[in-house]
């Protein structure tokens, strides 16, 4: 007889006799095996990544971590297994709470045995599937790469993200010439427009957007070199390369969050330094870029609004759990009569302020009218070109610490 392929549970509850009964009531099934039982929600976090279980059953309520907030962080660690929640109030927030974390499905505790098996084999079939789907997709990824970088040499890239919650802050100055910054002859840069509504990187730099993300989106799984040799848009000036937005605010809707983001993943494999400009929006392509980037250039001002977002985009990043590490803040056009401090505002927000840029009208404005990076002429020598330098030194100090095998990035979406 052929060896039937057991799906692999785990039990988490915080009451000792609950976990031991739902083990007993499973021992009796033949295609099911208990792979490991934990009391707590971060416990169980572990225990997910150690045994791989195909299926969690997740209590929901629990001292340290709850069952929702649990079963997001094992569907980002070990996106095959499924989970099932189980509580004792039926309540409808709940369950749409727990769809929305990623759990398959919701039982009313305690559930009849036969109601609880039927769940536990729909959701090791899900998980079954999930596994040869992350299978076949890695082994394409891979035959990709390899023909796609056959004879060239493979680059580990970063992926930094200029932002600011606020308009008007400066983001695109500090994006464009902050690429400038960080190319040599060694390090290959390219600058990507994340604004798709109104993108601005091309007048920025006087150069015509004949290639835009419209030429790549449509065509994210068979991504190659040539391909992006022929769309990317040489900056010959500073050697850089620049992918635009669409040319029309309509056309941004053409390209989803899920495509920005396999695009920067892929340029990341090209270039030294991949150096996306956003919008001040959280849109899903805004929203998964964050979610992606390695270093993420937090930009804010000395006006209170300014400061008040960057609060809240601060919160915000918390919620998503991402780690404050992966964060360079940055205080744009800083002016020393004003008595908004950078270090007062890193002690309110608990974010230091590790780079200031200072306000310098007359050199920006000519930049930014004229099409010229001030990282180009001589005014890279200001104390604004100086600053932004300084910037493009931090960041690669903070690549080559977090380059280092114990020190991991950490905090998905």
């Amino acid at each position: 007889m052929p060896n039937i392929v057991k799906i692999r549970v785990l039990i988490v509850d915080d009451i000792a006799e609950t976990r031991e009964n739902l083990r007993r009531l499973l021992q009796f099934e033949g295609d099911m095996e208990v792979v490991g039982a934990a009391r707590t929600g971060r416990e169980a976090v572990n225990l997910a990544q150690e045994s791989k279980p195909d299926v969690v059953l997740m209590d929901i309520n629990m001292p340290d971590m709850d069952g929702i907030a649990a079963t997001e962080a094992i569907r980002k660690k070990v996106p095959f297994s499924q989970i099932i929640i189980l509580s004792v109030q039926g309540d409808q927030n709940y369950m749409r709470r727990a769809m929305l974390a990623g759990a398959r499905d919701f039982l009313t505790k305690p559930p009849m045995i036969d109601e609880l098996t039927a769940a536990i084999r729909r959701a090791g079939v899900m998980a079954q599937d999930e596994k040869v789907k992350t299978a076949a997709v890695s082994a394409q990824e891979t035959a990709n790469q390899t023909r796609a970088h056959a004879g060239r040499p493979l680059v580990h890239g970063k992926i930094v993200v200029v932002y600011s919650p606020k308009g008007g802050t400066g983001s695109t100055t500090i994006a464009t010439n902050l690429a400038i910054s960080l190319i040599s002859p060694e390090t290959k840069v390219a600058l990507i427009d994340g604004d798709l509504q109104f993108g601005d990187i091309t007048v920025f730099l006087n150069e015509q957007g004949k290639n835009t993300i419209l030429d790549l989106s449509p065509r994210v799984d068979d991504l190659d070199p040539d391909i992006i040799e022929e769309v990317l848009i040489p900056h010959t000036a500073s050697g850089i390369q620049l992918l635009p937005a669409p040319p029309r605010p309509e056309q941004a809707d053409k390209v989803t969050g899920e495509q920005f983001s396999k695009v920067l993943l892929y340029l990341r494999s090209l270039y030294h330094y991949v150096i996306v400009d956003t919008s001040c929006y959280l849109t899903d392509v805004v929203l998964s870029t964050i979610d992606i980037a390695d270093l993420i250039v937090l930009i804010t001002t000395q006006e209170i609004p300014a400061v008040k977002n960057a609060r809240t985009f601060l919160s915000l990043l918390d919620g998503m759990r991402i780690s404050r590490q992966r964060i360079i803040f940055v205080m744009n056009r800083y002016n020393k009569q004003i008595s908004i401090t950078p270090e007062k505002i890193g002690e309110s927000l608990r974010q230091e302020i590790v780079s200031v840029i200072p306000l310098d009208e007359k050199v920006v404005l000519n930049s930014v009218n004229r099409g010229v990076p001030f990282m180009l002429d001589n005014n890279k020598t200001q104390p604004v070109g100086r600053s932004i330098q300084a910037l493009g030194d931090l960041i690669k100090e903070r690549v080559a610490k977090h380059e280092t095998p114990e020190q991991e990035k950490v905090g998905k979406k």
